[in-house]
């Protein structure tokens, strides 16, 4: 289980992200006076083609996460801090060797059909993780294959895990899937399975109809569901509209057709920060721009210098350098750990650039400068023992990467170090470098996405440096006890003590150069109200608040929501 974790992904694409408002502040409401009331149609635009409306198979599609995520929901819920909450569970416990978690789901909880929602539903759900032909990540299916899910009574289900893992209610969020509709239904049969034509779920929003042009599926219509666990929603409907491209959705928008944004694209952007009508939302999003060291590279053994690393990560104005390649797209990394969550401790704020610190740095590892050699000649680099101090980075060959690698380039040979760029194709990053650790520097971007909690074990623990996600080599005994313990204690209190200690020794050993946090941003008209947007784990937390959306409001005293139905 130690080893185990959803398989984090490498991302190499293009950002298409704006840091405008970057905690989620939306424009406040007209009217403090106003309250909101039921009714209305929200229709947004969502670039892209509907596979299957089915949160165990929507991981490779965008478009069914966005619409399954009002449509399902799970046994626990997070907010933009990750901290977790009951969804369709009342409550859980945990044992006190940290192995038994004990859901009990709420008495009120049924399915859009009217049915009770069971433990039955749960047993059946996460048995899809179990079978061998689950055609998600095989990581997760190799997790929940050592997990025993058992059935208490009709309202209790427990789960029994091998050893203890703090991360465990990241993976019972997923939206649960209705057992007296596919009893049976093995996860093969699921994929092309009739269920997907009126999915049934147990989300604030339930399927209503698909829209047609002619044959072809170019939307989908959900109705606000009145026996929703949560708050009922102020809106009487939400309607996706499905295009091919971003400039179809914006030329949409300028005709009517639909009020919002599934995201906005850099394509568009321009022209969405011009339009009157439109209000931005954006927010941090789990990503990080990297570059990998190979700290146990046989030959460049200079990279074992934690004074190096911190001279090359001193040198770079990551600021001017994001405002250069992704003006207001991306901001400064600080830390492995998501800011602005509940793991990340106050007062950790990014590395300054110093270059004159830098440069010190290297003086005193001998690394020097030939006297009279002037920056920006072919003389201008540091030598040591006749030995000149050079790197090789590799780098996807595209924009962005690109512009990034050659601002890194000569941000080192300001420094004195000469950077000699490899590019590659964005799929070797992962197969021909990382994973073979046949590498010096590797410009890549780890993608952290849908899973709340932080568990920095699979890339800074030793275990993972032969054959897990532990590229750099980082081996370091005190950061691998306290990822630890963290990985094994559930009180999230005691597990911010140990991620405090870990940043702050990432932060002085510098096993990577963490450059960025990209920005996801997200646009709908301003008529659209009570819409607030903090860091997300997917885009498709932009529904997290989805029940205080209203289009329609009276003068009066203002109210949160509606109280939920009885």
């Amino acid at each position: 289980m130690k080893n185990l974790r959803w398989e984090i992904l490498i991302a190499v694409g293009g950002l298409a992200l704006v840091v405008g408002l970057l905690l989620g502040q939306g424009p406040t409401p007209a009217s403090d006076l106003s309250q909101p009331v039921q009714g209305g149609v929200y229709t947004e635009g969502l670039v892209g083609t509907l596979a299957r409306l089915d949160p165990i198979l929507d991981f490779d599609h965008p478009v069914d996460r966005d619409i399954d995520r009002l449509i399902y929901s799970g046994l626990v819920q997070f907010d933009s801090r990750g901290i977790p909450s009951p969804d369709l569970a009342q409550d859980w416990a945990v044992s006190a060797d940290a192995r038994l978690y004990t859901f009990t789901i709420r008495e009120d909880a049924v399915w859009h059909d009217g049915e009770p929602v069971t433990a039955d539903d749960v047993v059946y759900t996460f048995s899809l993780f179990q079978d061998p032909a689950y055609p998600g990540p095989a990581d997760l299916h190799e997790f929940w294959d050592q997990v025993t899910i058992l059935r208490l009574d009709p309202k209790v289900v427990q789960f029994e895990l091998p050893e203890p893992f703090a991360p465990f209610l990241d993976y019972v969020s997923v939206g649960l899937l209705p057992d007296h509709l596919l009893r049976g239904v093995t996860v093969s049969h699921l994929v092309d399975h009739p269920f997907h034509t009126e999915p049934v779920g147990t989300g604030p929003f339930r399927f209503s109809s698909y829209l047609l042009e002619g044959s072809a599926i170019r939307g989908v219509s959900l109705e606000a569901f009145q026996e929703h666990v949560g708050a009922r929603p102020f809106l009487e409907r939400i309607e996706f509209r499905l295009y091919d491209t971003p400039s179809e959705a914006m030329a949409a928008y300028d005709s009517g057709l639909i009020q919002g944004f599934g995201s906005v694209d850099a394509s568009i952007l321009p022209e969405v920060l011009a339009h009157p009508g439109l209000s931005l939302y954006s927010a941090r999003v789990p990503r990080i721009g990297v570059i990998f060291l190979n700290l146990a590279h046989a030959e460049k053994t200079i990279l074992a210098e934690k004074q190096l690393r911190q001279a090359l990560l001193l040198s770079l104005n990551r600021e001017w350098m994001l405002g250069q390649v992704f003006p207001g797209q991306a901001v400064v990394a600080s830390g492995p750990i998501l800011p602005g969550t509940w793991a990340d401790p106050e007062g950790i704020a990014p590395v300054p650039f110093d270059a004159q610190r830098a440069a010190e740095e290297l003086d005193a590892l001998e690394w020097t400068i030939p006297v009279g050699a002037a920056p920006g000649t072919p003389e201008y680099v540091r030598t040591h023992e006749d030995e000149i101090l050079t790197l090789q980075l590799a780098y996807p060959d595209e924009a962005p990467w690109r512009e990034v690698a050659l601002l890194v380039q000569e941000s080192w040979a300001s420094l004195g170090v000469r950077t000699e760029l490899v590019p590659t194709s964005p799929e070797a990053i992962l197969s021909d470098y990382l994973e073979p650790r046949d590498f010096e520097a590797v410009l890549t971007e780890m993608d952290l996405s849908r899973f709340p909690d932080p568990d920095p074990y699979p890339f800074w623990h030793d275990s993972q440096i032969e054959s897990g996600q532990n590229y750099s080599g980082f081996n370091d005994r005190n950061t691998s006890i306290w990822l630890e313990q963290a990985r094994i204690t559930p009180d999230l209190g005691q597990r911010a003590e140990f991620y405090r200690s870990f940043l702050h020794r990432f932060q002085d050993q510098v096993p990577a150069l963490l450059l960025y946090y990209p920005v996801f941003n997200y646009a709908v008209d301003s008529s659209v109200q009570g819409i607030s947007l903090g860091p997300v784990w997917d885009p498709s937390d932009r529904f997290s608040n989805v029940t205080t959306w209203h289009l329609l409001a009276r003068r009066g005293e203002p109210v949160a929501s509606p109280p939920p139905t009885p």
